[in-house]
């Protein structure tokens, strides 16, 4: 059996009831783009929030007004990973929650012949500083950018890397497992299929043209 082939994928739905509630507002197509990309910010941070939960944290010392406690810091390293240009929105959301982390961009279009990724920006620096990446793009759907970005950073050197996205395909997960069948796929939710166009049905149309007013 060829490597990730029949593989199970490791994907996590949120089922949070603030979660599913901005969803079904990101869903409808009378949500306009400035209400669509706070939708987009606010879903983001929650995804990261849950799919942060097994960072590693190292024990420190704190002095509160009152006495000494202990704390914790982040032990690992983690970057994002945005991909152009639906990701970008979801990037400044999780720069809340780590407004240190270092953001890398990788730009690719998919060809609407054959719905294969085509990359045309990567400005990834010489070595990799991070212990988890975290791959960032509303949609799973055919899940030909998510595998090539997860392909690119880990011929870069990242150790871990997770998917975080906001809608995905049963196509695009399997084709994640089967590729990369160690990479952890959050979304909020899994529907129920691709149509003949590559779009995700019932989905929420084209993110990028929703956040960008592009459509």
């Amino acid at each position: 059996m060829a490597e990730g082939e029949g593989a199970v994928a490791r994907v996590f739905v949120s089922s949070h009831p603030v979660v599913l509630q901005k969803l079904t507002e990101l869903r409808d197509r009378r949500t306009g783009s400035p209400r669509f990309r706070a939708l987009v910010r606010e879903l983001s941070w929650l995804l990261a929030y849950e799919a942060l939960a097994d960072t590693r944290t190292a024990v420190t010392a704190v002095e509160t007004p009152v006495a000494s406690a202990v704390g914790h810091t982040l032990a690992d390293q983690i970057g994002l990973v945005p991909i152009l240009r639906a990701g970008i929105g979801m990037a400044e959301a999780v720069l809340e929650l780590l407004p240190s982390a270092p953001v890398w961009h990788l730009g690719m279009y998919r060809d609407e012949q054959t719905l294969e990724p085509v990359p045309y920006y990567n400005r990834l620096p010489p070595d990799p500083s991070v212990d988890l990446a975290l791959v960032l793009d509303p949609m799973l759907a055919t899940g030909g950018s998510a595998r090539a970005a997860i392909s690119i950073l880990k011929r870069w050197g990242v150790p871990r890397i997770k998917f975080v996205g906001l809608i995905a395909a049963p196509e695009g997960v399997d084709a994640v497992a089967r590729e990369h069948p160690d990479v952890p796929i959050h979304v909020a939710a899994v529907d129920e299929r691709l149509n003949v166009h590559g779009f995700i049905v019932p989905g929420l149309g084209d993110a990028g043209d929703r956040q960008f007013c592009t459509g």
